[in-house]
């Protein structure tokens, strides 16, 4: 009889804690899972907005970059103004345009201020070659009935700039979508230039974006609840093996005090209670066990899991355990817009460059080894000097995830030569398939595949070394693949 009490003693523990650490792993689960789906769709909801602010500067950036090829030409091409405007709508024209996108670059000629049919003439727009020469009229509807051109010619006149949202028809499609242009003023020659993407482009990439991370936290999920199901597994077997050792203490406690009936039922009591409170006991630690996995687990996945937290995690969860056990034994965690020549250190430079892309080279896995002597300085513009380092890193990064490369990596060393310190930028993904190797750097030549770069930024970042910076850039494939060499006086 006394047997079947013990065994029925046992068998109540371990239901009960079954029962709670079942209960407890079900809310917690719940809660996270909970909060994956709210964190998913703030991150989002930051994407989306990060994203069209991306979409934004970009377009500013196409325009900047030509306003500043139209200055440079202004200001060195032997040319009347007459012939650098019509150089320029040809340059313009005849840019590689790609079938159904919206890369690519339109002009108006200013005639009346005030708008009316007549307050524009298009001087260029690869996607309606019908309307080139042609007056353009604000009064004209977009295909929601919106006067677009009103709009964004109010703002050029407060602001000097817009951007505007509008329904238009796309390239080699007979379909209108919303567009999202930027228009910039242009005095010197009372032009108009403007940049636009269509909206459904967008959101197509932000879909795409949106189903990586709905899988990504689906694989989450599960990974949480298979940890959570094999620490219950994990804690069954060790409630087993405590109740193997704890039957073994009731059945010896038994036969020393079966001649004495009073004394075993005293004894059975006492030892009921003590089970109770040992499952008592365990719920707290449980619990704390549990949080300190999905705590552990949450900063990994935020890819906040630093060795300071999680040695201190792993403290608490070892002095919980040794509380667990102990109860056994006796039952019971950039850029500045300085334009003025200033004296820097090259490897500080070099450093903030890194941080600004740290995360997305870790990201990508792509390692960064620096070479370079602290005590290196130079006294330029640094600012412009920072821009080209930050553009020759962005392509090296580029084709190391274009080309997949097992294990990516970029070294930055220098060389001091006498009056002038070279600074050389070498990633190791095979080198550039192109001849003569300088033609990199004409205006619009691009290694990328098509629509995935305007070849703008290595010759934009040519002319400052050289025009601005006074020195050189050259470019070389060694036995790993391509290497940089902006080369400057120490003192320009």
């Amino acid at each position: 009889m006394n047997n079947k009490i013990e065994k029925n003693l046992l068998k109540t523990i371990i239901f009960t804690f079954i029962a709670i650490s079942s209960s407890m792993i079900l809310a917690i689960s719940f809660f996270y899972v909970e909060n994956t789906k709210d964190y998913f769709d703030k991150q989002m909801l930051k994407y989306k907005d990060d994203y069209y602010l991306e979409i934004k500067d970009t377009l500013k950036m196409k325009l900047r970059m030509v306003t500043d090829i139209l200055d440079y030409n202004t200001k060195h091409l032997n040319l009347s103004q007459e012939e650098i405007k019509n150089y320029t709508i040809d340059f313009l024209s005849n840019l590689t345009f790609e079938q159904n996108s919206s890369n690519y670059i339109f002009v108006y000629e200013i005639n009346n201020w005030e708008g009316g049919d007549n307050f524009a003439k298009m001087l260029v727009n690869p996607n309606r070659p019908d309307l080139f020469g042609k007056d353009i009229s604000t009064n004209e509807e977009d295909g929601n009935g919106k006067k677009f051109r009103e709009e964004f010619l109010e703002d050029i006149k407060k602001y000097g700039e817009s951007y505007t949202r509008y329904s238009y028809k796309k390239p080699d499609s007979k379909d209108f979508q919303y567009k999202l242009s930027y228009f910039k003023y242009y005095p010197t020659f009372n032009w108009i230039l403007a940049a636009g993407v269509y909206i459904d482009d967008i959101e197509n990439e932000l879909e795409i974006k949106n189903d990586e991370l709905r899988k990504e936290i689906k694989k989450q999920i599960l990974q949480n609840i298979i940890l959570f199901v094999l620490f219950l597994i994990i804690a069954l077997l060790a409630l087993a093996l405590l109740s193997n050792a704890i039957y073994k203490i009731l059945k010896k406690y038994r036969q020393k005090v079966k001649e004495n009936e009073k004394e075993l039922k005293v004894l059975n009591k006492s030892l009921e209670e003590m089970m109770s409170n040992i499952a008592h006991q365990w719920r707290q630690p449980l619990a704390e066990i549990s949080s300190i996995l999905m705590l552990i687990k949450i900063k990994y996945d935020t890819n906040s899991l630093d060795f300071k937290t999680m040695d201190k995690k792993i403290d608490e969860a070892n002095n919980v355990l040794e509380y667990m056990s102990k109860t056994i034994d006796d039952f019971k965690g950039f850029f500045s817009t300085n334009k003025e020549k200033e004296e820097f250190y090259l490897k500080d430079l070099i450093e903030d460059v890194i941080n600004i892309n740290r995360n997305i080279l870790e990201l990508n896995s792509i390692e960064i080894d620096i070479n370079i002597d602290k005590n290196i300085k130079i006294n330029n513009f640094l600012n412009e000097y920072q821009q080209v380092v930050l553009n020759i890193l962005k392509n090296a990064k580029d084709v190391l995830i274009e080309k997949n490369i097992e294990k990516p990596t970029i070294k930055i060393y220098s060389k001091t030569n006498q009056d002038s310190i070279s600074l050389f930028i070498e990633d190791n993904a095979g080198g550039i398939k192109v001849e003569p190797i300088n033609k990199i750097f004409e205006a619009y030549f691009s290694t990328k595949e098509d629509g995935l770069g305007t070849g703008i930024g290595l010759y934009m970042s040519k002319m400052i070394v050289e025009k601005s910076l006074k020195g050189n850039i050259k470019v070389k494939n060694s036995d790993f693949g391509a290497v940089f060499e902006i080369s400057v006086l120490k003192n320009c």
